[in-house]
C-alpha cells in the first residue's frame, strides 16, 4: 500500500479504544484517513490516549461516545462525525463482547447483551452510516466475525450466533448495495492476542497453539493490515466475503 492510499477518507470505527479496534484506527491513520474513535463511557480515557497517538503523529481523529446497542446514540455519532468531517467513507463494525457460558447456564441478560452488542450494533451503525456511503455512492463496510460464527464454540452459543448472524447480514448487505459501488465484508479472525486471550489459563493456550498451523497467536496489527486492504481501492471487486485470518487453525 502507498503511504496515504486513504488520503480525504473519513472511517468511523467501533470499540476502537483498545486492542484490534485502537490497532485497526491507528493503521487507518497511517494511511491517511481521519478516524472517528467510538467507545463507550467506560473507555473514555483510553478513546482520548487513541486520539492523541493519532494526532501526535499529524492524523486526525475525534473520539465519539456511544452504546451501539441504542439507535439514538448511534444516529448522534454518526451525525456527529458528519458535522465535523461531511461523510463516512469507511465503518469497521469491530465493537464486540462475551458472555460466555454453557446454554444450560447461559441467562437471558447474557444472550441479550451479545446478541445486542455485537450483531444489533453492527445493524445499527450500518444502517446509519450507509446514508452518507450511498450520496457519494461510494463506501467500505467491514465487520468483525469470528471463526466462531463459522465453525461455532462450545460455551459461546451466544457469541457464535451473533458472529455468525453478522455472517449472513453482510452478504445481504453487500446485494443490496453493491449498485452503489459500496463493498460489504467481513473478517473472521482466530485467536488473536489481546487482553482476553492473555487472561487464559496457561494450558488453555497451550491446546489453542496445538490446533494452530502457524503456532502462535495473532497480532491486532495483522488483523488491522486486512481491514486496511479491504478498505482500499485495491479490494474494490471484493464483497459479501468472509475472510479468515486465524493461523491455519
Amino acid at each position: 500500500m502507498t503511504s496515504k492510499e486513504l488520503d480525504g477518507k473519513v472511517s468511523l470505527v467501533t470499540g476502537a479504544s483498545r486492542g484490534i479496534g485502537k490497532a485497526i484506527a491507528l493503521k487507518l491513520s497511517s494511511l491517511g484517513s481521519k478516524v472517528a474513535i467510538n467507545h463507550i463511557a467506560q473507555e473514555k480515557d483510553n478513546a482520548a490516549k487513541v486520539v492523541e497517538a493519532i494526532t501526535s503523529q499529524g492524523g486526525e481523529a475525534m473520539p465519539v461516545e456511544a452504546d451501539i446497542r441504542n439507535s439514538e446514540a448511534v444516529k448522534a455519532m454518526v451525525q456527529a462525525v458528519t458535522d465535523r468531517w461531511g461523510k463516512i467513507d469507511i465503518l469497521v463494525n469491530n465493537a464486540g463482547i462475551t458472555r460466555d457460558n454453557l446454554l444450560l447456564r447461559m441467562s437471558d441478560e447474557a444472550w441479550d447483551d451479545v446478541i445486542d452488542t455485537n450483531l444489533k450494533g453492527a445493524y445499527l451503525c450500518t444502517k446509519f452510516a450507509l446514508r452518507s456511503m450511498m450520496k457519494q455512492q461510494w463506501g467500505r463496510i467491514i465487520s468483525m466475525s469470528s471463526i466462531s460464527g463459522i465453525i461455532g464454540t462450545a460455551g459461546q452459543g451466544n457469541y457464535s450466533a451473533s458472529k455468525g448472524g453478522l455472517i449472513a447480514f453482510t452478504k445481504s448487505i453487500a446485494r443490496e448495495v453493491g449498485p452503489l459501488n459500496i463493498t460489504v465484508n467481513a473478517i473472521a479472525p482466530g485467536f488473536i492476542m489481546t487482553e482476553m486471550t492473555e487472561k487464559l489459563p496457561e494450558e488453555r493456550k497451550k491446546a489453542i497453539l496445538s490446533m494452530i498451523s502457524l503456532q502462535r497467536f495473532g497480532k491486532p496489527e495483522e488483523v488491522a493490515e486486512l481491514i486496511a486492504f479491504l478498505a482500499s481501492d485495491r479490494a474494490a471487486y471484493i464483497s459479501g466475503q468472509v475472510i479468515g485470518i486465524d493461523g491455519g487453525i
